[in-house]
C-alpha cells in the first residue's frame, strides 16, 4: 500500500483549516503553508505535508483549550468529509469489520509515519487505540489524540445507525481544568487521564451486530478504491513536489509551457527557472519525465494506436514516439506494452487479512 508518509489527506487538512477559521484565527498565520493553495486544498488526490496540519493544530490550541478544539474538529467532520475512509467504516458488514478496515487503511487520511490505530478484541470488549508520535506541542498532541477517538466513535455510530456509548475512554493527557467538552464529545463521563496511550472501549456486542447500510461485496470494492486513491495521490513534501503537481496538471489539460506553469505557481518565468536550477533540474528534464510517465500509462492502460498516443503526448508522429521510447527504455513501444500487461497479469501473493 502507498503510505505516503510525511503527508496527510487534503480532506484532513481542510478539516484543520475549517477549525482555524471557526476559531477566528487570521489566515495570514497559516495560508502560506505548503499545500494550502486552493488548487491543492480542493484536490482530493493532493496530500499536503503533515507539517502543515501540525502547524494549524498548534495554532488552534493557542486560541482555544485542546478539549474544545477536539470537540470542534469532530463536530465539523460529517460522514463523507474524510472520503473513502468514512465509507470503509460505515458500509462494512458490521461496525467491527468497518473499524478494522479503517485501521488498515488509516493512510487514506493520516500520516502512518506518525499515526497508527490498533484494534484489540478481548472477549466482551473491543478497544481502539490511537498512537500519535508526531513532533507536536503538548496541547496540540492532546487535541489530535482526543479528536481521533471521537472520529472513530462517530463513524461506528454511523455504521450502527444508533448511539454507541463507550465503556470508557482513556487519554494520554493530564486532566484538564475543565473537561465538559470531552463529556460532550464521547457522550460519557467515564474518561480516564494520564494513560500510556489514548483509547476508547466498546462492548463487543455493540460492534458485532449487522450494519443496516451494509451491502454484500461493497467492502471489497471500497478497499480497492482506497488503494487506487492512495496509488494516484500526489504527495507535496517540498516546492519541487508542488511544481511537479502543477506541471502534471497542466500537461493533462494541454501542452504545458513555462509561462502557464509559472502562472499557476504565482512565479515569473525567470524565478521558476531559477528555482528548478536550485533543485538540480531543468524545465526540459521535468517535461520529459512527465511525458514519459504519460506515454507509459497510455501504453499499459489503453488500446490506443501508436499514432494516437503520439498525438496525445505531443509528438509529431509515431516515429518520433518510437525514438523516445527507445531512448527511455531501450525497447519498442509494442514491447513495452506487452511487458507492462504481462506484469499486471502476473499473480501476486498476499497475506490473508
Amino acid at each position: 500500500m502507498h503510505a505516503h508518509q510525511g503527508t496527510t489527506s487534503s480532506a484532513l487538512t481542510r478539516l484543520n483549516v475549517n477549525a482555524a477559521r471557526l476559531l477566528g484565527i487570521p489566515p495570514h498565520g497559516y495560508a502560506h503553508l505548503l499545500g494550502l493553495a486552493t488548487e491543492h486544498l480542493d484536490d482530493d488526490l493532493c496530500r499536503p505535508p503533515t507539517l502543515t496540519s501540525i502547524r494549524i493544530a498548534e495554532l488552534t490550541t493557542m486560541h482555544a483549550p485542546w478539549t474544545e478544539v477536539s470537540l470542534l474538529m469532530a463536530q465539523q467532520s460529517s460522514i463523507g468529509s474524510l472520503g473513502v475512509w468514512d465509507y470503509l467504516i460505515t458500509s462494512a458488514p458490521t461496525p467491527l469489520d468497518g473499524i478494522r478496515d479503517g485501521a488498515a487503511y488509516l493512510a487514506a487520511v493520516l500520516d502512518t509515519g506518525t499515526d497508527t490505530a490498533q484494534i484489540t478484541e478481548d472477549g466482551d470488549h473491543v478497544t481502539i487505540s490511537h498512537f500519535n508520535d508526531a513532533d507536536l506541542a503538548y496541547e496540540a498532541a492532546c487535541a489530535v489524540r482526543a479528536c481521533a477517538l471521537g472520529l472513530y466513535q462517530r463513524r461506528l455510530e454511523a455504521a450502527a445507525r444508533r448511539s454507541l456509548v463507550p465503556l470508557r475512554v482513556t487519554l494520554a493527557a493530564a486532566p484538564p481544568r475543565r473537561h465538559h467538552a470531552l463529556t460532550e464529545l464521547y457522550r460519557t463521563d467515564a474518561i480516564e487521564f494520564e494513560g500510556s496511550v489514548s483509547s476508547i472501549t466498546f462492548r463487543t456486542c455493540d460492534l458485532n451486530t449487522p450494519a443496516p447500510l451494509a451491502q454484500p461485496g461493497l467492502s471489497a470494492v471500497l478497499r480497492r478504491h482506497a488503494e487506487q486513491v492512495l496509488a494516484a495521490s500526489a504527495p507535496l513534501h517540498s516546492w519541487i513536489d508542488l511544481f511537479r503537481t502543477a506541471l502534471t496538471s497542466a500537461y493533462d489539460e494541454s501542452s504545458p509551457t513555462l509561462a502557464t506553469v509559472a502562472q499557476r505557481l504565482a512565479l515569473s518565468v525567470r524565478s521558476l527557472q531559477r528555482r528548478l536550477d536550485e533543485h538540480g533540474t531543468t524545465w526540459s528534464n521535468e517535461v520529459e519525465n512527465v511525458r514519459r510517465a504519460h506515454v507509459t500509462r497510455l501504453l499499459h492502460d489503453t488500446e490506443l494506436t501508436m499514432d494516437s498516443i503520439a498525438v496525445r503526448s505531443g509528438y509529431a508522429d509515431a516515429r518520433v514516439l518510437r525514438k523516445a521510447v527507445q531512448r527511455w527504455y531501450g525497447t519498442t513501444p509494442a514491447a513495452l506494452r506487452r511487458n507492462g500487461r504481462a506484469e499486471a497479469a502476473a499473480p501476486k501473493l498476499s497475506c490473508p487479512r
